[in-house]
């Protein structure tokens, strides 16, 4: 899976970094002729470039039906996780701000989305992460009209499960500049440290809100263009899968050297508890 790309685009949609690497959304393919990096909103003048959003995971297997069923796909090209039943967590820059918004159709309950048992839901509300520029604060909230009726996925609270192997999952791309898939891929990532993950973005890491996963040396597994939004998820101590990353950034899909960069959840846990609270 690979879950960024900067020539051809990787995480992301609309473009504000252009000197970063791209974001992970697949919304973003129509704006890839444009640019070389794939955020989620439009590009400002005013505001400092943005990374990269990509699509797809890069180098994974496909998911068996019911593996993860808190998965979703969104209508814009991006990935998401069941908060709650009715409330969808995904990536900041997937989504256009904050309000009303019934133009998001989600699909949950299959690993193929071409499955008559699809569940198909309108969003209600959307909830971009206050403060969000398309720098960091990279998550959101969608409220669904109805709930899906599937299981849903913890978030991380601290950050005692932010080491280790990691499972990205997502219909993103399944090789740089590829197209989205149909049918549900997974794969695992090992954790890489702040450092050596901020040295490989020459410092353009934001140590306490990012946490980085991937094959430092040989690249090859990822996510991509259209995972974006998705969960970077791990089992607790009781066997329970907890998400502690959204795929956010990276540099291209599953390149040596270049890591993914997820938001780190556990910073935001108690901002997104609060958001959904409030949400209608």
């Amino acid at each position: 899976m690979s879950l960024t790309g900067a020539e051809p685009p990787t995480r992301g949609q609309p473009l504000k970094k252009l000197l970063k690497p791209l974001k992970r959304a697949a919304a973003v393919m129509a704006v890839a002729s444009i640019a070389f990096s794939l955020q989620p909103t439009a590009a400002s003048a005013d505001v400092a470039p943005q990374r990269d959003i990509g699509p797809t995971v890069v180098g994974g297997t496909p998911a068996s039906q019911g593996e993860f069923p808190f998965m979703v796909r969104l209508s814009m090209g991006c990935g998401g996780a069941l908060y709650e039943q009715d409330v969808v967590l995904t990536a900041a820059h997937c989504v256009d701000g904050s309000g009303p918004d019934t133009s998001i159709t989600v699909t949950g309950g299959v690993v193929d989305l071409s499955d008559p048992a699809a569940i198909k839901v309108k969003s209600k509300e959307v909830l971009q992460a206050p403060g969000y520029n398309g720098y960091g604060k990279d998550w959101a909230l969608i409220k669904l009209a109805e709930p899906i009726d599937q299981p849903t996925l913890k978030i991380a609270e601290s950050a005692e499960l932010n080491s280790g192997d990691f499972i990205v999952a997502g219909w993103g791309a399944d090789r740089e500049g590829g197209s989205q898939q149909q049918r549900l891929l997974k794969a695992t990532v090992p954790f890489v440290d702040d450092a050596t993950c901020s040295a490989a973005y020459g410092g353009d890491l934001i140590d306490a809100e990012e946490i980085c996963a991937g094959y430092l040396d040989t690249g090859g597994i990822d996510a991509c263009q259209g995972d974006s939004g998705g969960p970077m998820f791990r089992k607790d101590e009781a066997g329970e899968y907890v998400e502690v990353g959204i795929v956010s950034w990276g540099e291209g899909c599953a390149r040596a050297g270049k890591p993914g960069v997820y938001t780190e959840v556990s910073t935001f846990a108690a901002d997104i508890k609060a958001g959904a609270a409030q949400l209608g």
